[in-house]
């Protein structure tokens, strides 16, 4: 394997297997020993199963890309809250991931710890084993209910490769829009 140092950061070129040269992409690694993806994941879409509010039984979907080369595998996802007027509750242990989107679901993945943050409204979903780069796949959180006031909620889905000090990227917001479901829709 050929590896290059440039300004401290160590990238892995490529390897011989049986004489022909394999590119390989390995995370990028700071001399302080953080991590980082060579090719970030990409937030595909978030969508919920029901956009009215107090609704029980709803599932809300994060479908992330991770490409072949992102260089390492997919640690950890964390969904954290940034808008909303009320705070999301989730039932943890019915949390779910699988490879696919949720209109496709395939295989499901094995899922490590499961964890919130209250005070910053943030939902840390570990993978054990780690997500292998060149999947598409789906993170199912299920809400104890939705929230009761209607309007726009932002949750903010961030990425980690593996690694004890692996650099978090960013990959967008999911947007929903709960609806008050009063059914004044009836009456002008």
């Amino acid at each position: 394997m050929r590896v290059a140092t440039f300004f401290g950061i160590t990238l892995s070129l490529a390897t011989c297997i049986g004489g022909v040269a394999v590119p390989l992409t390995q995370a990028v690694q700071l001399r302080d020993g953080i991590v980082y993806f060579v090719q970030p994941p990409k937030l595909v879409e978030a969508t919920t199963t029901y956009k009215d509010t107090n609704v029980w039984g709803a599932t809300y979907y994060f479908t992330i890309n991770v490409p072949e080369n992102a260089g390492e595998p997919l640690q950890k996802v964390t969904i954290a809250q940034k808008e909303g007027a009320e705070n999301i509750r989730y039932d943890l242990n019915d949390t779910r991931a699988f490879v696919g989107t949720s209109d496709r679901k395939e295989s499901r993945l094995t899922l490590g710890a499961v964890t919130a943050e209250r005070e910053t409204r943030t939902v840390n979903v570990n993978f054990d084993p780690p997500v292998t780069p060149g999947q598409t796949i789906t993170i199912a959180l299920r809400p104890i209910n939705n929230p009761s006031f209607s309007g726009v909620y932002l949750l903010g889905v961030t990425a980690f490769p593996v690694g004890e000090k692996s650099h978090g990227q960013f990959l967008g917001f999911g947007r929903f829009q709960f609806y008050s479901n009063r059914g004044s829709w009836w009456f002008p």
